[in-house]
C-alpha cells in the first residue's frame, strides 16, 4: 500500500542532504524530547553554512537568520510529531532528512504509525488540505484558549502553512507485512 496526500513529491537526487536517524526504543520519549530541539538546531546550523552572511550587507545576515529560524522551527515540530505519534510496538526507525535544492529546502520525516491511527490521520490531512489554513489556525487558537488543560496545541502544521507558506505532503506506505508496519513520511517544502 502506498498513498500520497497534499504536495508530496519524490525528491530528485541531490548532492546536498543530511539525514539523522533515531531508534524509537533506545530511550523513552520524555528523555528524547530535549533531543528534538538539539537535532533541529543542529540541522539549522548545518544549513546556514550554505547561506553565508556578508557583514557588509545586513540583508544577507537577516536572510540567514530567517532561514535558520524557519529550519529550526519546522524540524523541531516534525520531529516532535514523529516521536509523539510513532507506533511504540514497531522497531522501525524515525528519521529526518533535510535536502537542499536550488530554490527550496525539503524536510522529510519518516516514522511508523499504528494501523488503527491511519484512518483518523488521513481524515485530518484531508480536512487540512480542503480548508483555509489561516482560518484553521485561528479556530485552533480559540479552542486552545478555551481548554483549561490543553496538552496538544495542534498548531505546528498550521503554523508551517500560515507563517512559512510551506507546502506539505504525506506518503503512507506498508513497510512490513507480518506484523504490519505502516510508515508515514511527512514532507515540508520551503521556498528559499
Amino acid at each position: 500500500m502506498i498513498q500520497t496526500f497534499g504536495d508530496f513529491i519524490e525528491p530528485s537526487p541531490s548532492q546536498e542532504y543530511l539525514i539523522i536517524g533515531f531508534s524509537p526504543s533506545s530511550i523513552p520519549l520524555k528523555q528524547r524530547w530535549r533531543n528534538n530541539g538539539l537535532s533541529a538546531d543542529f540541522l539549522a546550523d548545518y544549513l546556514t553554512t550554505f547561506f553565508p552572511g556578508n557583514e557588509d550587507d545586513p540583508s544577507t545576515i537577516d536572510r540567514q537568520a530567517e532561514i535558520k529560524s524557519a529550519v529550526s522551527y519546522i524540524a523541531n515540530e516534525l520531529l516532535e510529531n514523529a516521536m509523539k505519534f510513532n507506533d511504540e510496538s514497531s522497531e522501525h526507525p524515525i528519521d529526518i532528512k533535510l535536502q537542499l535544492e536550488s530554490d527550496r529546502l525539503i524536510f522529510s520525516v519518516a516514522n511508523s504509525i499504528p494501523g488503527s491511527s491511519v484512518g483518523k490521520f488521513q481524515a485530518y490531512i484531508q480536512h487540512l488540505l480542503a480548508s483555509d489554513p489561516n482560518e484553521l489556525y485561528i479556530d485552533r487558537l480559540e479552542k486552545n484558549a478555551a481548554e483549561e488543560s490543553c496538552t496538544d496545541s495542534g498548531l505546528g502544521l498550521l503554523t508551517m502553512l500560515s507563517d512559512y507558506t510551506a507546502k506539505i505532503g504525506w506518503k503512507f506506505q506498508t513497510v512490513q507485512k507480518d506484523p504490519e508496519v505502516i510508515a508515514v513520511t511527512t514532507m515540508v517544502q520551503l521556498i528559499v
